[in-house]
């Protein structure tokens, strides 16, 4: 039978954000819920999601809000306010072959945002990787920490479709979600049908509703409302049963 984890990112980003998830936990397909620790609205997030057997992630975030890390130690990271870097900055930076981070300074904020996880959560992460940004030092660096502590670190970057989690072959399915015409219901059934048979396949969802801080801060706003919808909707279920696709979390994987 295919194994698919679907995956819901971003818990912490906003109220509205964590309210999305713990609706596509709770009533939907998400099992695996990634965290960002050093956001203020993760703790409201957790509460949602402390009556559930859900998978939790640390989804290492160097592109939204302020540092877990003291910030006087990694300025290489921070825009003059005192804020990390958006994602925008590290795209541009890509594309011109450069780098404004140094490898020492993003190893102590990954470190730090390792630590606030386990300060919250009381446990190590089911899975570790990072949130939407392209960056050489960033991948180093999640490596490093994950020998480090000997966490089940994934591999798959947003430019990569098959890579390792915890060693093991991981496959992921295409993220269509930044579409203006997102259709999340033909999007995870065209993922469905192409899914591999030999390893574990994921589809990247982002479920949330929409609050001021969303609209704000982030490019991906309407198409996580209709995330929610999707993996909600109990025709999806039955429809994936039909399909014969056994769903899993990464702390499903051994």
């Amino acid at each position: 039978m295919r194994k698919l984890i679907i995956r819901g990112d971003d818990l912490g980003y906003s109220e509205a954000v964590n309210y999305g998830i713990a609706k596509a936990v709770k009533d939907g397909l998400v099992g695996s819920v990634g965290i960002m620790p050093n956001m203020p609205a993760v703790t409201h997030g957790l509460k949602l999601l402390a009556d559930t057997d859900v998978c939790l992630g640390l989804h290492v975030n160097i592109c939204l809000g302020t540092p877990c890390a003291p910030q006087e130690r990694i300025p290489s990271l921070l825009d003059p306010e005192g804020r990390l870097k958006s994602s925008r900055e590290y795209r541009k930076a890509y594309k011109r072959g450069e780098s404004f981070t140094r490898l020492d300074e993003m190893i102590m904020e990954i470190e730090a945002q390792y630590r606030r996880f386990a300060e919250l959560t009381g446990k190590q992460p089911g899975y570790f990787e990072a949130h939407a940004v392209v960056s050489d030092h960033l991948y180093q660096g999640l490596e490093m920490v994950a020998a480090k502590y000997g966490l089940k670190y994934s591999n798959v970057s947003p430019m990569d479709e098959t890579g390792l989690f915890a060693g093991k072959p991981i496959t992921h399915c295409p993220m269509e979600s930044m579409k203006e015409d997102y259709d999340p219901w033909q999007s995870l059934k065209r993922a469905v049908n192409s899914m591999r048979e030999d390893m574990p396949n994921v589809f990247v969802c982002h479920p949330g509703y929409l609050d001021w801080f969303l609209l704000n801060n982030s490019s991906l706003t309407i198409n996580r409302t209709k995330e929610t919808a999707m993996l909600c909707d109990p025709a999806m279920r039955t429809w994936l049963e039909e399909q014969k696709v056994e769903l899993c979390r990464y702390c499903d994987i051994l």
